[in-house]
């Protein structure tokens, strides 16, 4: 229902909101204020806002208007600030936020609020001159990147410089009325939910499109302020290996953008320990209690005010599939999570990536090393290496095996990434854009493999080592992976619950839906209607599977015997998950 009472969500603890309609970014805030954990106030426009926008010729409707200055008086009311204001001024994030995790595919505007005026202002109440006007650019940067869409040749310009080559590259001034900038970019929020790069990524993750984006508004809180200042991302355990211990990294001096864009190398996390124990120490106390009222591994976006912690976001990690299995073993060990819970936390997929082909150990120690790197996401990947995303595309659709290398990339380089046999960037760290996306697709990556990378491996015939962070020349012999506990654990779990057999070798007449061209799950049923025995990939989707069980088939062949169980397990539970990747 179109009202302001239902289109005003604020985010205080007092009541945790339908992840549905607000968002994953929303709800976790929501959640860390109810766990009493520090967090800048912070409200939302649901995804109702989101759908209606389109739905209406993208206009936005007055009762969104109105819930945005309902939502920015409590803001005031929260920090003591004024919006706009001379004397004390509060500056707002603006981000979006699906209730399934899309890393970085769609847009945020930080800083928001700024103008010549509210620069003088945090100058007065003792903000660092180079701090207000560092954060006059940033904003700059951020409004005419994402709002305006300009391509501005030098984001580290002065503020005034920007303005100026934000109007001459649009026609239009950036507005200093911070209530102009902000429904500007609440709109653009709502807009980026069909980018190119969002739709690609929900094609590919099977993302419904209805779901819509929320609009969630925060007071800032700056990770540049001062020397005991900074920003970073922690995550609760290794989502590259499972291991149980934190993992994550440190920029002084920066703000959260600065970190998971991959445009800078940050620190190891140690670093904030060393210069920080006791703000060290609570973001290390704050994950623990996040992760066992969750009962997941837990992405933690972090910034340090002052030497002052707020936790900006927290939600389940991205993880290789390496990670996804040794951990959904864990956490049903420690009592976390249940045994079937655990089975529908992998899926079929990451079961046969993690069984992919790593680098021999002999063929690499004989081969040329041109790169090294963070090994972000394991694996092995052999292509030519290519720098253009779009030339990656169109080579991966003629057939090439190709390797995406670049200075860094952004989520304009998701459809790239996707075509891509592995990722290698000459900045960034393990918490980069990159190295997040790669791990979510199951990709092979190497990140921050310094300055010449590109030069060193464009146009050559490679092969990315994910998982020891190289990368050689030549196509370098592949040998299979070794045998993971974990694996054979779940394996066990699986066969329990899955109410199927499947043999590794076929003992009589098998119908192979491969050679019999069936690949849609939406074919299966007619083809094994006379079957006793079947095999073919298309039964190691839960669509798949489902169609087979639902048939009568019992009995499979496949050398991998996993993913089907799994597939079962899941078309046996008939609902749909969003499972962490």
């Amino acid at each position: 229902m179109r009202t302001v009472e239902n289109w005003y969500v604020r985010l205080d603890g007092s009541d945790l909101p339908d992840r549905l309609e607000v968002g994953g970014k929303a709800w976790s805030l929501a959640r860390m204020r109810q766990l009493g954990l520090p967090t800048p106030p912070a409200f939302v426009l649901p995804t109702e806002v989101c759908r209606e926008y389109h739905r209406s010729g993208k206009e936005l409707p007055e009762e969104a208007m109105a819930a945005v200055r309902r939502g920015i008086a409590y803001l005031e009311e929260e920090t003591g600030r004024g919006f706009g204001a001379r004397r004390r001024p509060l500056l707002v994030s603006v981000r979006s936020g699906s209730s399934i995790s899309m890393p970085g595919m769609m847009d945020t505007v930080l800083n928001l609020g700024i103008n010549d005026d509210v620069e003088a202002g945090l100058i007065k109440d003792g903000a660092p001159v180079e701090l207000a006007a560092d954060t006059h650019r940033r904003f700059l940067a951020g409004f005419g990147d994402i709002v305006r869409k300009a391509d501005l040749p030098d984001s580290m310009a002065p503020a005034a410089d920007l303005r100026a080559e934000i109007r001459r590259a649009t026609g239009r001034a950036v507005p200093s009325d911070p209530w102009e900038q902000l429904i500007e970019a609440v709109c653009a929020v709502l807009e980026s939910w069909y980018s190119r790069r969002a739709v690609t990524y929900r094609r590919h993750a099977d993302i419904p499109e209805d779901l819509g984006t929320a609009v969630t508004i925060q007071a800032m809180v700056f990770g540049n302020m001062s020397n005991d200042s900074g920003t970073g991302v922690l995550f609760s355990r290794d989502p590259v290996t499972g291991v149980r211990e934190p993992y994550g990294e440190y920029l002084p001096g920066g703000q959260g953008e600065d970190v998971v864009s991959g445009v800078l190398d940050p620190l190891p996390l140690s670093e904030l320990k060393a210069q920080q124990p006791e703000i060290h120490r609570q973001l290390i106390e704050a994950a623990e209690l996040l992760e066992q009222s969750n009962g997941d591994v837990q992405d933690i976006e972090f910034t340090v005010e002052s030497g002052r912690l707020y936790l900006l976001q927290s939600r389940a990690a991205k993880r290789s599939p390496e990670a996804a299995v040794r951990l959904a073993v864990a956490l049903a060990d420690e009592g976390l999570i249940s045994r079937p819970e655990a089975l529908a936390r992998v899926t079929p997929a990451q079961v046969t990536q993690m069984v992919r082909p790593q680098v021999d150990v002999r063929s690499a120690e004989e081969s040329t090393v041109l790169a090294t790197g963070e090994a972000a996401s394991p694996g092995a990947g052999v292509g030519v290496a290519v720098s253009d995303p779009e030339e990656v595309v169109r080579l991966a659709e003629q057939g090439s095996d190709v390797v995406f290398v670049a200075r860094h990339t952004s989520p304009e380089d998701v459809g790239a990434m996707i075509a891509a046999r592995a990722v290698c960037t000459e900045v960034g760290g393990s918490t980069s854009h990159a190295a997040v996306v790669c791990r979510g697709l199951g990709l092979p990556a190497v990140v921050g493999a310094g300055e010449g990378a590109i030069a060193a491996i464009a146009g050559k015939i490679v092969t990315v080592d994910g998982t020891h962070g190289r990368v050689h020349s030549g196509a370098l012999s592949l040998v299979a992976a070794d045998d993971d506990p974990a694996l054979a654990t779940l394996g066990r779990w699986a066969a329990k619950l899955a109410g199927i057999e499947v043999s590794s070798t076929a003992t009589g007449e098998v119908l192979d839906l491969d050679s019999a061209g069936v690949l849609d799950p939406a074919e299966v049923a007619a083809a094994v209607a006379d079957a006793k025995v079947v095999s073919g990939a298309v039964l190691a989707t839960e669509a798949g599977m489902g169609a087979a069980l639902a048939a009568g088939i019992r009995d499979f062949v496949s050398t991998e015997p996993l993913p089907l169980l799994l597939a079962a397990v899941a078309a046996r539970r008939g609902v749909t998950r969003d499972v962490p990747k």
